[in-house]
């Protein structure tokens, strides 16, 4: 991605050689780079001339706990609110960057930096602080500039979504998708991948909720014949099959603390080691990541490593549950209803109009994929060409029973444990035994499904 035109890049380091090697890269790359030795000359020289991003080193000489860079990066935020700051720090300082970025900061890197990963994180950096969202947003008018592909829905808030993705989209920003199980959050995915420049590009998808601790370097960064016991043949990490592309880490909070280490660092410097082998690879990707839960409550509880976050976290996507999108429902529902006949072949049939209504007032708690599953099954089971109020919730009331079937317990009768083996039970008979789809269901990944099932005694069969 190269920039729109040349900038106006002021580095702020004491250490002359990183002043001259970072403005010669910065000049060779069309911008105008500026240096400024220490805290007092850079805040001078941001009060003489505009600038367009600051590239600012946190460890001065002068102090070694990095609080004078930190004091900088709060007096230039306060003095030059929206100005764009990169942060540079040392590997053994990130909890530095963290702080910064706390504080505003657009992004940070560690020394010694790689050259072409600066650059593409000083264009992307740009581009965002070009970017303004409209004042009115309209589908049609958002279609005609992107592909959406099967991001279906007109409602306002689905229309924010849209064009943030239409503006992130072409930049090389990690992207954090966060929302309810089921409100589409691999789609959007699919969708910035699509109108990126990397679109011709693989876009590998990895469930990092089914993914074991044990298992987690062979399957992220391959291995090497011999690495460990029936490593008959080598492997291919997920990384390196999507280098130069798009990788996708759906269900981030899964992640386990020792396994979150080792993707903090393929993040943050685009370089990891195939297990059994001592040869650093490097590798280009845009990362894409997503989860339902609350990664800052598990930042809290020591669950979840902020720096980790704050790498993933450059620009956040929340998308709103089908509850918050009413008028989208018979939208969804008409888009699911022509898949459907397609599929089945039921060319025949259609969707009343109090059908819609009724489809409208539910509160869908599982979301679009919840929606998707219903029309899904009415059309396996319907025996009349249409879907009609009366049909839908005869189907809803066969699946789901009566309602004393469906209560809640009462207070003290039902410890938690045994209330959720209860529904996985409930949910794998409903659909048959398939963990797939109960999994899904349930909002869990395959292998948390597996682990309550054997916390319970639970047999099921594995697909």
């Amino acid at each position: 991605m190269e920039p729109k035109r040349p900038r106006r890049i002021l580095v702020i380091d004491d250490d002359a050689s990183v002043t001259a090697s970072l403005g010669l890269l910065l000049e060779q790359h069309g911008h105008e780079p500026q240096a400024a030795e220490g805290p007092e000359q850079a805040l001078s020289l941001l009060a003489e001339r505009r600038c367009d991003l600051v590239v600012q080193d946190m460890n001065f000489s002068r102090s070694t706990t990095g609080e004078e860079g930190l004091d900088l990066f709060r007096r230039i935020r306060e003095r030059h609110p929206d100005l764009p700051v990169l942060l540079l720090t040392a590997w053994g300082s990130i909890e530095l960057a963290v702080e910064g970025m706390k504080a505003g900061a657009t992004d940070f890197m560690t020394k010694p930096w790689d050259n072409q990963q600066l650059l593409r994180t000083i264009d992307t950096t740009l581009a965002l602080a070009d970017d303004a969202p409209p004042s009115r947003l309209d589908r049609a008018e958002l279609d005609r500039a992107h592909d959406f592909g099967d991001v279906v829905g007109e409602h306002p808030s689905l229309l924010e979504v849209l064009g943030l993705v239409g503006r992130v989209a072409p930049t090389d920003a990690s992207v954090l998708i966060t929302g309810e199980s089921g409100t589409g959050k691999e789609v959007v995915a699919e969708a910035i991948h699509r109108n990126s420049h990397r679109r011709d590009r693989p876009f590998v998808k990895v469930n990092l909720g089914g993914i074991s601790s044990t298992l987690f370097e062979s399957e992220m960064f391959g291995h090497v014949r011999g690495a460990f016991t029936d490593a008959r043949d080598e492997r291919q990490g997920r990384f390196e099959l999507a280098d130069g592309g798009t990788i996708f880490l759906d269900e981030i909070g899964e992640v386990e603390p020792a396994a979150q280490v080792k993707l903090l660092r393929v993040l943050q410097d685009r370089s990891y080691e195939v297990l059994g082998s001592s040869q650093t690879r490097r590798v280009d990707v845009r990362v894409i990541a997503a989860t339902n839960r609350d990664l800052p409550a598990m930042v809290q509880a020591g669950e979840f490593r902020e720096d980790l976050l704050y790498r993933l976290n450059l620009i956040s996507i929340e998308l709103p549950p089908l509850k918050q999108r009413g008028s989208d429902v018979r939208l969804l529902a008409a888009h699911f209803l022509d898949e459907c006949r397609a599929r089945y072949d039921r060319p025949e049939l259609t969707l009343t109009s109090d059908g819609a209504e009724w489809l409208e007032t539910r509160p869908w708690p599982g979301n679009i994929r919840q929606l998707r599953q219903t029309l899904e099954r009415a059309v396996l089971v319907s025996e009349t060409p249409t879907l009609s109020r009366r049909e839908l919730v005869a189907l809803a009331d066969l699946r789901t029973g009566s309602d004393e079937q469906t209560a809640l317990p009462e207070p003290g009768s039902m410890t938690l444990d045994e209330l959720e083996r209860r529904m996985i039970e409930k949910c794998l008979a409903a659909y048959q035994g398939n963990v797939s789809r109960a999994a899904r269901a349930l909002g869990l990944s395959r292998a948390s499904l597996y682990r309550r099932c054997e916390k319970y005694g639970l047999e099921l069969g594995r697909e």
